[in-house]
């Protein structure tokens, strides 16, 4: 990967947590008191994770710890996107899986008006899928390769965020559903084995 392809993804990858400190610093300005420790949770969440993004060299080196996947999902939640999760414990880098499913609900964001994520596990896996109701998506386009971009887009938040699922271990895979509207579906092992 070229210096120019790095800083365009980090470009385009601190977006996402900037925004959501914007959201969250607006969320607590309105309510002084209601759930402050919660929305300074994750403003603090979203902090580490822009400090991640600015030290890392690799964007998908993974660092593994166990995490509870509703905490992963409810971090995405704002106005337009509906978060739906069972409680369970997965093995995965939260940063990392966090910036996937940012990457897919932004997308789902720009092209429809209502998006819902939904996760839980099925078997020795975690399956969490982002469906939106926009427009739907072109026959034959690879929306995973790198540099494809719609309106408004750089083209990298789609194949970045295969390139997480897959770092894990897993798939990101795209339904297109009819007459319109998709969903991206990330399926990651709830245990992965890590290679030395």
């Amino acid at each position: 990967m070229t210096t120019d392809e790095r800083l365009a993804i980090l470009a385009h990858e601190l977006r996402s947590p900037v925004a959501a400190l914007d959201a969250l610093a607006a969320a607590a300005r309105q309510a002084p008191g209601t759930g402050l420790t919660h929305i300074v949770g994750l403003a603090t969440t979203a902090g580490s994770d822009i400090e991640r993004l600015l030290s890392d060299l690799d964007a998908v080196s993974l660092r593994l710890e166990e995490v509870e996947l509703g905490a992963l999902v409810d971090s995405l939640a704002q106005p337009g996107v509906t978060c739906i999760s069972e409680s369970a414990r997965v093995v995965c880098d939260p940063t990392r899986i966090r910036q996937a499913l940012a990457n897919l609900v932004a997308n789902s964001l720009r092209h429809g008006t209502a998006v819902m994520v939904t996760a839980g596990r099925r078997g020795d896996r975690i399956v969490i899928a982002v469906t939106d109701d926009g427009p739907g998506v072109p026959a034959g386009m690879d929306v995973f390769a790198r540099g494809v971009s719609g309106v408004g887009s750089s083209g990298y938040g789609l194949w970045l965020a295969r390139e997480i699922a897959e770092a894990h271990g897993g798939t990101l895979t795209l339904e297109a559903a009819s007459p319109g509207g998709a969903t991206f579906t990330l399926e990651v092992p709830s245990q992965p084995v890590v290679s030395d």
